[in-house]
């Protein structure tokens, strides 16, 4: 006799794919963010946008190779706590710091979320309102906010207070751990860029053997994700009427913001080309979407937690190669350079985004398995905020 599908589980893996696919492409625009405007004879060419930046960090290859083993050392100190001292304790610390963590991340989602809606040049008509904070004549801290802001950064902490202080139907409820997991990996997608597709090749290589080793190798990963009840993860419940029975499947917040940081320089790149299309940026998503379905499926099928690094490292990196192979332009691509710095060098071009012409220089953390049974839920795009970089000597 034929088996039924299974349509409660299939539904809780499309609406997970679908949660983790938006957040990268929003995150990827996010992170298209103008830089602040060049200063001509004394005369800024624009003032109004506060949303430009500074001189934004990129992470190097040597940031990069430096993530597996920074990783490795925080997961198995969080293993060893969690075995040998308790959870309870731990789940304490972190949850006060995920209060004040969530409560400036969803506010900043928020925020980008209507400037969004409303159109950029529409969100430039409400006042602006600046914070400073000096230190004798030095600008330490500049707060730059829209009016509607001052409305929208508290309203993004309500996610916070009930997910940590609410009633037993919100404290720590599914919908509350997604708002907080997405607002969280939307951000640093956004703001966590890196320099070359080089540095991109090098951080999913060495997370991609992090990840097997740590799920395939030992308990730890498994161990740590399914014990800490922190919003570092997706959830979406196995049942068409979101019923919790079954319990939930699950995506780390590492298996979308590293592949993301990919992503989101593959669509900087496109902008960089100055060409109508996006083809780097869309044949990474489709790598990471195909991805993802493979490590559902093995996981479906075997019945036993993944390493979604495991799929989604190679089909990120093949992506590149190919498309860069069929565009005729694997050097050029390979050796260009985000890094601000060195681009200021060069002359400045018009780039084509989604259709759209902006500057040439847009701007541009381990992974977690996804695990399939898990029964207790667990754990800035705007530019509002930014500290005056010093110059350098």
């Amino acid at each position: 006799m034929t088996q039924q599908p299974d349509w409660d589980l299939l539904s809780s893996y499309a609406g997970l794919l679908t949660l983790a696919t938006v957040s990268v492409y929003a995150g990827s625009h996010g992170s298209l963010t103008p830089r602040k405007a060049k200063v001509t004879h004394g005369v800024p060419a624009d003032t109004e946008d506060e949303d430009e930046e500074e001189i934004p960090e990129r992470l190097s290859s040597e940031d990069a190779y430096m993530f597996p083993i920074i990783g490795s050392g925080v997961l198995l100190g969080l293993y060893i706590i969690v075995k040998y001292f308790g959870k309870e304790w731990i789940n304490w610390l972190l949850q006060w710091y995920f209060t004040f963590a969530g409560i400036g991340s969803v506010g900043k989602s928020f925020i980008s979320l209507a400037r969004w809606s409303m159109g950029r040049s529409h969100w430039k008509q409400y006042d602006k309102v600046q914070i400073l904070l000096l230190k004798g004549p030095r600008e330490l801290i500049s707060v730059s906010l829209r009016t509607p802001s001052l409305f929208l950064i508290p309203l993004g902490a309500i996610p916070s207070i009930l997910y940590n202080f609410g009633g037993n139907n919100t404290r720590r409820s599914a919908l509350l751990t997604d708002i907080l997991a997405l607002s969280f990996s939307h951000n640093a997608i956004s703001l966590l860029k890196l320099d070359s597709f080089k540095t991109g090749v090098v951080l999913l290589s060495g997370l991609f053997l992090y990840d097997v080793w740590w799920v395939f190798g030992t308990e730890v990963m498994v161990k740590v994700a399914t014990t800490l009840d922190v919003p570092i993860k997706l959830l979406w419940a196995k049942s068409l009427t979101f019923s919790t029975e079954r319990g939930f499947t699950m995506l780390g917040l590492g298996d979308i913001v590293v592949p993301g940081m990919f992503i989101a320089f593959a669509l900087r790149y496109d902008a960089h080309r100055a060409k109508r299309g996006n083809p780097y940026f869309r044949a990474a998503l489709f790598a990471y979407v195909a991805g993802l379905v493979t490590t559902m499926s093995v996981m479906h099928f075997f019945k036993k937690a993944q390493p979604a690094l495991l799929y989604l490292s190679p089909a990120c990196i093949l992506s590149f190669v190919m498309t860069s192979v069929v565009q005729g332009e694997f050097k050029e691509a390979w050796s260009w350079s985000d890094d601000p710095e060195t681009a200021d060098k060069a002359p400045a071009n018009l780039t084509e985004a989604d259709g759209k012409s902006t500057k040439s220089q847009p701007e541009p953390a381990g992974a977690d398995p996804v695990t399939e049974d898990a029964s207790a839920t667990e754990d800035g795009e705007d530019g509002t905020t930014k500290k005056k970089r010093s110059k350098r000597s």
